[in-house]
């Protein structure tokens, strides 16, 4: 599809989601009129309109959070956008990462708290909570209260226990929940490190992109 084919509204522009490419995060809708298009794809960061001042404007050209394009993608009916990037810094002029923070409160949701992507984000944020905010009945906050060391020994077990799941005839079952608990405590000691899991999203789609096309 070219830029020729995407279909403006009225007042000449259309809506770009921005995406985090490496993680799959919405990071923050935008505007973009033709020109803005245009110079997304030719610089390879992204330009947008404003609709409040009328007036073209490059993310990160005050605050240095550029947005690095990695692919763009027009919806079927080419009147909406998706815009794959590398975030430096933060999305959102609030300092959050993502625009998308504020839940609706009749769902039940939290003000001020992003939505998670999938349950593994879910731990996380229990365990930062956990961490923060720790509770004697907490079994999350006794682990980090005794430290990285029984963390790791409780990896150890945990990674131990997958291995007889799988080769001692234990069945499928066994293996998911010994998996499960290896996963778990792995977020744990990430937690216990400040370690985002973002971070290993990324590590690992760094090395899947440094093996396209490849036969490994």
């Amino acid at each position: 599809m070219t830029v020729g084919e995407l279909k403006f509204d009225p007042q000449g522009l259309i809506p770009a989601v921005v995406q985090e490419a490496d993680t799959g995060d919405l990071l923050m809708v935008a505007w973009m009129d033709r020109s803005a298009v245009e110079q997304t794809l030719a610089s390879g960061v992204t330009h947008f309109w404003s609709r409040s001042r009328s007036v073209p404007w490059r993310k990160g050209e005050t605050s240095g959070h550029t947005q690095h394009v990695r692919a763009v993608y027009a919806d079927c009916d080419a009147d909406a956008l998706l815009v794959q990037v590398h975030q430096e810094g933060v999305a959102c002029h609030t300092g959050r990462r993502t625009c998308f923070f504020a839940a609706l409160q009749e769902g039940g949701g939290k003000p001020g708290s992003p939505p998670p992507a999938n349950m593994l984000e879910r731990l996380e944020r229990t365990i930062e909570t956990r961490k923060a905010n720790p509770r004697p009945d907490s079994y999350v906050a006794g682990l980090l209260a005794e430290g990285e060391a029984a963390i790791c020994r409780k990896i150890g077990e945990e990674a131990a226990e997958v291995i007889t799941a799988a080769l001692g005839g234990e069945g499928d079952r066994r293996l998911i929940e010994e998996a499960a608990d290896l996963w778990f405590h792995t977020l744990v000691l990430l937690g216990a490190r400040s370690i985002p899991l973002r971070e290993v999203v990324v590590e690992l789609a760094r090395r899947h992109a440094g093996r396209a096309g490849s036969d490994r």
